[in-house]
């Protein structure tokens, strides 16, 4: 059979695919940027007809209506990581939150811990071979794909080709649905003055030829925007967007110094903007992998001076990074953080870097606080980080005893809270 035929013979309507799903069945539904929208807006047009189907997804920056209370009988939420369309489903208890380094989510579908019926992705127009690239979310995706019983794919004629370990031919798809739809363009980070102070500090940590790993917002920005006067910066991070596209461009990223990978930037996703997703099409500089190799912490390390920046809700006076939850209530996810941060720690020349502003709320809490809140996750433990920056400035934690922490974190500390962490210090037999 040609790959027209083959093409042809795998193609069905949205609403033929949502009749393949079953009652009781555990769907992984694609992320990020690649929601395969049409699959899931048919699947929710026939939730009458179907009881407790589990859909297992990361963070999603497209659609979540099968979350509404109307269809809690219908469809319950599996989250691998809370993304502010799935936040009021888990804290109501109407879905649910599984904690893992994103590392292993792989493994918790090759190894049968979350069996998968069927899979329903986005992909791209397939080439002149009959390889579809996953485009902007390869790292979870394509695990799950490789897992499941059943894998439908919704073929966005708008889904850019990415390049890496990124591909599924057309055998291993079941059915094909046809789609025509820009991808959502993720929300970028504001910089304010905070951030862009935060940005700097960390930015001051980072050497010439560093290799780079941060997520998106306005921190993460605020430090790509601080590294214009560096020099052949490389990037290895579990996800990437506008920012660092800007720093290509500028010459700033170049990828030369890289140990691993060389002249590459090395993801498992990416979301922005249009013009980012132009940007990474047919681009040979970029490539995609499974999270289990990307943020695998072995590998992470054999890239010289590797530089790790991740964000916190909150840090205690001894260095425990709470960074998934407020008190007992979900909020984010684990992620990647501990896994590129025990990369980095790894890395000869390394550094891992927690950087969050020194309040909250308007200002009215601190993030800096003698004891986390009861019930809140420790994402990073105190044995594992070595720099925390705010606004106020660098703490190295690093080789420090507790009370030597406390001073270098109430030191950056927002001033109005010092000396409440101070009493504090001053009680404890440390």
């Amino acid at each position: 059979m040609n790959l027209n035929a083959l093409y042809q013979s795998k193609l069905i309507t949205a609403a033929q695919a949502a009749q393949r799903i079953q009652s009781h069945w555990r769907i992984y539904l694609g992320g990020g940027a690649a929601v395969p929208q049409t699959l899931e807006r048919a699947l929710v047009e026939r939730a009458n007809e179907l009881q407790n189907v589990e859909v297992v997804s990361v963070l999603t920056f497209a659609g979540g209506e099968y979350m509404a209370p109307e269809y809690a009988t219908n469809f319950r939420h599996r989250a691998l990581f809370i993304g502010a369309n799935a936040r009021a489903a888990v804290q109501s208890g109407r879905a649910d939150y599984t904690p893992v380094f994103l590392s292993e989510i792989p493994r918790l579908f090759r190894e049968n811990i979350l069996p998968l019926d069927a899979a329903l992705i986005s992909v791209s127009p397939p080439d002149a071979h009959g390889f579809c690239s996953y485009g902007v979310e390869v790292g979870v995706t394509k695990p799950a794909a490789e897992a499941a019983r059943c894998v439908i794919a919704e073929v966005n004629a708008q889904m850019p080709r990415v390049f890496g370990d990124s591909f599924i031919h057309l055998n291993e798809i079941d059915a094909l649905v046809e789609a025509d739809y820009p991808l959502p363009n993720a929300p970028q980070g504001e910089t304010n003055g905070v951030s862009f102070q935060i940005g700097q500090y960390a930015a001051d940590l980072i050497p010439d030829g560093a290799t780079l790993q941060l997520g998106i917002g306005g921190i993460p920005d605020a430090v790509l925007y601080n590294l214009h006067g560096k020099r052949d910066i490389g990037i290895h991070s579990e996800l990437f967007s506008d920012g660092v596209m800007d720093l290509v461009e500028r010459g700033v990223i170049t990828n030369a110094k890289k140990t691993l990978h060389r002249g590459k930037i090395v993801a498992g996703f990416l979301f922005g903007s249009e013009e980012l997703y132009r940007f990474v099409d047919d681009n040979s500089m970029i490539e995609l992998h499974p999270t289990d190799y990307v943020n695998d912490p072995f590998v992470i390390a054999q890239n010289r001076n590797m530089i790790a920046i991740n964000s916190a809700l909150e840090v205690d006076l001894s260095g425990q990074v709470c960074a998934d939850s407020i008190g007992t209530r979900p909020y984010s996810g684990i992620g990647g953080q501990v896994d590129f941060v025990r990369g980095a720690a790894r890395s000869p020349g390394g550094k891992a870097i927690i950087a969050l502003p020194s309040t909250a709320k308007n200002g009215t809490q601190s993030r800096i606080v003698p004891v986390l809140k009861p019930g809140a996750g420790v994402v990073t433990s105190r044995g594992d980080v070595h720099y925390i920056v705010t606004e106020y400035g660098v703490a190295c934690l690093r080789g420090k005893s507790i009370r030597e922490r406390a001073h270098e974190l109430i030191r950056i500390a927002h001033p109005q809270f010092r000396q409440e962490l101070e009493c504090f210090v001053q009680e404890q037999v440390w």
